[in-house]
């Protein structure tokens, strides 16, 4: 693995879209090591930066991730612990897909000091990354929204029963950005008839989300888990349908602008 973890543009605006599910590189070793399965890298946020293409007119600042979840998830605790105790999910080094298949061959799962490899050369660099954004954008505008962009399979029972909301807004219950930013990301999906959407329903926001947002301090962060069906093929090769996201960017854009608004209100 190389230096260069994560894939950076900085913005002049408070709004950092932090992607860290976006990455598809695998080291060689590692790919050794995986199944033709693992090699798919399906659980990937294809496509976010496609979606997102709107962030590049906003001039925001975007952090996305180089390598895939399968080598280390930049959203799950350093430590590894669970943030859905009782409830099936993946770790900070998956071993499984969401869908339960094997990623490693002949049980060869990374240890101790392989874990500690990846967190050295992936995990720790993204996050100092983020948090050196969010120091600097805080600094210069006295508040900041951090926007995590993350997709999904619409349907994975394994996960989840039944079929997703398509968008699902996550702020750990309330917890991670003001109540006022809430209020109007909600007020702006209620001006689409599109797609349907929750709130703090299954995704809550994920270890970034929990941990970097800090409303009493200025730092709003709020997760949005979409259904990839509102904007691609959610089977191989998984295909970017520009007619379907020319729906999806839209509403995204304006969830982003109402909570972007918000945040500025509150902190004027």
């Amino acid at each position: 693995m190389t230096d260069t973890a994560f894939r950076f543009r900085q913005g002049s605006i408070p709004l950092l879209i932090s992607m860290p599910h976006l990455g598809t590189d695998i080291p060689g070793d590692v790919r050794d090591q995986l199944t033709d399965v693992a090699r798919q890298v399906a659980d990937t946020d294809w496509h976010l930066d496609r979606l997102y293409g709107f962030a590049q007119r906003f001039d925001a600042s975007v952090l996305g991730a180089r390598y895939s979840r399968y080598v280390i998830d930049l959203n799950r605790p350093s430590t590894g612990e669970s943030l859905y105790p009782g409830q099936t999910t993946t770790g900070l080094c998956p071993t499984e897909t969401f869908r339960g298949e094997a990623l490693y061959r002949d049980s060869s799962a990374p240890v101790a000091d392989e874990i500690k490899r990846r967190l050295d050369t992936c995990w720790h660099p993204y996050h100092a990354k983020l948090r050196e954004e969010l120091d600097r954008l805080k600094a210069r505008f006295g508040a900041v929204l951090l926007w995590e962009a993350h997709s999904i399979a619409s349907v994975l029972p394994r996960l989840f029963d039944g079929k997703l909301p398509d968008l699902n807004v996550g702020t750990n219950s309330g917890q991670s950005c003001d109540a006022r930013i809430v209020d109007a990301i909600e007020g702006a999906l209620k001006q689409q008839k599109t797609f349907t959407s929750v709130i703090d329903g299954r995704f809550k926001g994920g270890y970034i989300t929990r941990a970097y947002g800090q409303p009493e301090a200025g730092i709003h962060a709020v997760q949005l888990e979409m259904c990839q069906s509102v904007y691609m093929n959610e089977s191989p090769p998984f295909d970017y349908r520009p007619e379907l996201a020319a729906q999806a960017s839209p509403v995204v854009e304006r969830m982003i602008c109402a909570a972007l608004d918000a945040a500025r209100s509150i902190h004027a």
